[in-house]
């Protein structure tokens, strides 16, 4: 009986407990006279405030609370909400999440910090941002896995968060790097015909060699073994293996996770060649000329290449007609018992377009009118494919972008209308040198250089050259309007003064020239350019000792000073596939001095012709060749400070710079009015450096010389000779070439400089 009574006791006591916990947590509905916020430290109580799903004057209930909570949590800057009641006032209380205040990084140095700031911004941790832990979480596997895309799988990494006042914490990433991951093996399997070795010999991933210091071609990237397996596949497929494929790859990182493995398994399939090409569809008309530009060959292996390259012609050639949207599909047909396959090339111009809008994108720094002008296909006129090439290739050749991309996008609801977008992407096109140096020849020299080819995102250009040494003063300042005239003739401004001597050495002799130009180019066709210009310049010569016999004989008869007003007429035509680092091509130019008027008459004329042969993906032949000649017109002689000198790069490498040409009785160059200069190279990439055109080695023959005005003087015989090799990189202060050289052919007095640099210059 007692028991019971026990039982029923404690029965009622549970029971009254519930009753108080449900009374605390449900409310009855009121009518909210006031909204307080507790809590909130940097936080604005607007945000709250708009947050909330309840108004004063709105009836509160529970569900209406429960929908404040998640809606609060829900902004993630609160790690606790609460709320109470006190009347008919709704009090919410909050927590708020620590900001952070710093993210500091320690022991990255495969990185700069920014790129792994911008990196943490992307997965949302970044300074004055809430902190979270599962943010925090998130931001460490980021970290990781940009140091696995260096093939830096050992790197760890150790997260220190430091609480601070105004509950704000400092965040710092430790980061133990590791050394990274190198390719050990790569292994191709599977393969029939081809040798591995000339397969792997296809990678720019290798498993390192004495340069990979410089190349990292044994540090593993995805991108770059897709690349290469691209590379495999084309192998095949432009050698008549149609049904090549990959079957596999599997890249095995081994336990020190240092060393990669890396297996391709690969079909080579049957080989097949081609039996026939025929063409379906429509060609408006135009049979014959899309048959003209097939490139494939019945009786050939198949060749991917070519059916790609014939596919583009015909939608190239269908963009010119305003098809915008001309689709061609190569069709194989093909016969396993002949091991033959016919194409059937099949081809739906679909509609004509107009060029609705063209925008640029990228630029910028660069004002949209300087990239606009360059454009050939206008907008509202039809959609013309050999004009947007056009277009593409002059906004490339401006020199201001690294990359330049024209995608055609449809206008919805619009089927005749597309829009062009330029996507460009701007690179530095200014320099700056200031320097200082100190000899007891020289004494204290100064030295500042500007040069800006895209002065303030104008499209100008500006240069300004200052030094104060000694011996060589010089004081330039030019510029260029590439667009002086709405129909793209261009204006430049020469402006200079410049002393020089030979040596440096107080009693030489010096030539001190002043003068300026104007000058004009005018585009006569989308590819040639004629220039005019005139000028004025004053040359005095300071004797001295070395004044070679013909100065001094000029000066007897002429004078110290001479002034000379030249006009002058050039031409230019480049069609290099790159300025800097050329494989195929051509370059030429050409320029014509007259002095007219002044003290001095002549001429003076020089022509430039280069041409660059890709033999192969690893070799390029590349020829250059320049000749100048010169001639007094009148009575006077002509100026012995216009008169070519021979030797060095650019020239004949393994002589002295500026060391050939006719001597006099003491054996001082004293130049000549004719001059002649063939060189001849052979580049390939550097060994160990993969594939990579901005570092080559080079093979070269090079034969030149200078001559006097005796013609009978400048023959074969004349000519000095040698051969060599080089190494030619694009570096950030711009082309430079060292070349070691051997002469071949040389004389008695010749100065021989077996090692030669110079920056600036491509050949």
């Amino acid at each position: 009986m007692q028991f019971n009574r026990f039982r029923l006791r404690t029965v009622a006591t549970v029971a009254s407990l519930v009753f108080v916990v449900n009374t605390a947590w449900a409310v009855n509905p009121f009518t909210v006279r006031d909204i307080r916020i507790e809590g909130l430290q940097r936080v604005e109580p607007g945000t709250v405030f708009v947050s909330l799903p309840v108004r004063v004057g709105d009836v509160y209930d529970d569900e209406k609370g429960s929908a404040a909570i998640r809606t609060l949590f829900a902004l993630g800057l609160f790690k606790d909400v609460r709320i109470e009641v006190n009347g008919d006032v709704l009090v919410i209380v909050v927590e708020e999440r620590p900001t952070i205040a710093d993210v500091e990084f320690v022991g990255t140095k495969e990185f700069d910090k920014d790129v792994l700031k911008k990196a943490l911004r992307d997965v949302g941790l970044a300074d004055g941002r809430p902190f979270d832990k599962a943010q925090l979480d998130r931001a460490e596997q980021e970290l990781k896995r940009q140091y696995i895309n260096r093939s830096l799988y050992a790197a760890e990494v150790v997260t220190t968060v430091t609480p601070i006042e105004r509950n704000r914490v400092n965040l710092s990433f430790t980061v133990v790097e590791g050394a990274p991951a190198k390719i050990s093996e790569i292994r191709i399997v599977g393969n029939q015909v081809f040798g591995e070795s000339t397969l792997r010999g296809l990678f720019d991933l290798d498993t390192g060699g004495w340069l990979s210091w410089y190349t990292k071609s044994d540090r593993y990237s995805r991108a770059k073994l897709n690349a290469d397996i691209e590379s495999l596949r084309s192998y095949y497929l432009t050698r008549g293996y149609l049904e090549f494929k990959v079957d596999s790859t599997q890249v095995a990182i081994l336990p020190n996770k240092t060393d990669i493995a890396i297996t391709i398994n690969i079909t080579e399939g049957e080989r097949f060649v081609v039996s026939g090409v025929k063409l379906e569809g429509n060609f408006l008309g135009k049979d014959d000329e899309f048959k003209s530009m097939v490139t494939i060959r019945p009786g050939q292996a198949f060749n991917a290449d070519e059916v790609a390259k014939t596919t583009k012609a015909f939608i190239d050639y269908f963009g010119n007609f305003g098809f915008a949207f001309a689709r061609v599909q190569a069709r194989p047909e093909i016969d396993r018992t002949n091991n033959s396959v016919a194409l059937v090339l099949q081809a739906d111009p679909s509609r004509r377009a107009y060029v609705r809008k063209i925008n640029v994108a990228g630029n910028n720094r660069t004002r949209d009118v300087v990239v606009r002008r360059e454009f050939r296909q206008f907008e509202a006129s039809w959609y013309d494919g050999d004009k947007i090439k056009l277009s593409r290739d002059r906004v490339d050749r401006l020199g201001y972008f690294s990359q330049v991309d024209i995608e055609t996008q449809e206008v919805p609801g619009s089927p005749d209308l597309v829009d062009l977008n330029i996507n460009v992407v701007e690179k530095p096109t200014g320099s700056l040198s200031l320097g200082a140096g100190f000899s007891s020849g020289e004494g204290l020299g100064l030295s500042f250089g500007l040069k800006q080819e895209n002065a303030f995102g104008s499209g100008n250009s500006l240069g300004v050259q200052l030094n104060t040494s000694k011996f060589n003063r010089v004081v330039v300042f030019n510029t260029t309007d590439p667009y002086f005239t709405a129909d793209g003739v261009s204006r430049t401004i020469d402006l200079y003064h410049r002393t020089s001597s030979p040596y440096q050495d107080e009693n030489y002799y010096k030539l001190v020239t002043t003068g300026g130009s104007l000058r004009f180019g005018v585009p006569f066709t989308e590819t040639d350019t004629v220039y005019f210009g005139a000028g004025v310049e004053h040359t005095r010569i300071v004797p001295g000792t070395g004044l070679p016999a013909s100065y001094q004989a000029y000066v007897d008869q002429y004078g110290f000073g001479s002034t000379a007003v030249p006009l002058t007429v050039g031409w230019g035509r480049d069609r290099r596939d790159s300025a800097l680092a050329p494989n195929s091509g051509r370059y030429q130019r050409a320029n014509a001095e007259w002095s007219f008027a002044g003290d001095v008459r002549y001429l003076r004329a020089t022509y430039q012709y280069q041409e660059y042969i890709p033999l192969n993906k690893q070799f390029t032949a590349a020829f250059n060749g320049e000749v100048g000649w010169g001639a007094a017109v009148g009575e006077r002689s002509f100026p012995v400070f216009k008169k070519f000198y021979g030797g060095g790069l650019g020239s004949v490498r393994g002589f002295e710079q500026g060391s050939l040409g006719p001597r006099d009785a003491i054996g001082t160059v004293e130049g000549g009015n004719r001059k002649f200069n063939l060189n001849a190279e052979l580049l390939t990439p550097f060994p160990g450096a993969g594939n990579d055109r901005t570092l080559r080695m080079y093979a070269f023959f090079d034969v030149g010389g200078v001559s006097g005005p005796d013609a009978a003087n400048a023959n074969a015989n004349s000519l000095r000779s040698s051969v060599g090799v080089g190494v030619s990189w694009i570096s950030p202060v711009g082309p430079l070439r060292l070349a070691f050289a051997k002469p071949v052919k040389k004389f008695d007095g010749d100065k021989i400089q077996t090692v030669q640099f110079q920056i600036g210059t491509t050949f």
